[in-house]
């Protein structure tokens, strides 16, 4: 008989970088949560304009997946039919981070063609 061995993957340590980059790693979450740096409240049609190029799918995918991980809440306003989204504290103490990601950005990435 042969025997099959499974494996399974490690669960992440608490403060393991595995666990930041799950909720702010992929390709457009930096770049949102960077338009809430100065801003109490950002509206969808906002950071859409403020990140030229993100299909209003992939934005509203972003939103929620920030949302589930508490990182920003939606404030639906149902009187004008448009959502404001906030930072909530959690999402203000990622901010260091998407802060520090832009500074090395500009001291690191290679200049525009």
């Amino acid at each position: 008989m042969y025997s099959v061995t499974i494996m399974t993957a490690p669960k992440q340590a608490v403060g393991c970088v595995d666990a930041a980059t799950a909720v702010l790693g992929d390709k457009w979450t930096p770049v949102l949560l960077r338009f809430f740096i100065n801003e109490d409240k950002v509206r969808f049609c906002q950071l859409q304009d403020l990140a030229d190029g993100i299909n209003p799918r992939t934005l509203s995918a972003r939103l929620d997946h920030l949302e589930q991980h508490g990182i920003i809440s939606k404030d639906a306003t149902t009187s004008i039919s448009r959502c404001e989204y906030s930072l909530t504290s959690k999402g203000r103490d990622s901010m260091p981070i998407i802060v520090d990601m832009e500074s090395w950005s500009t001291k690191y990435a290679p200049a525009a063609p």
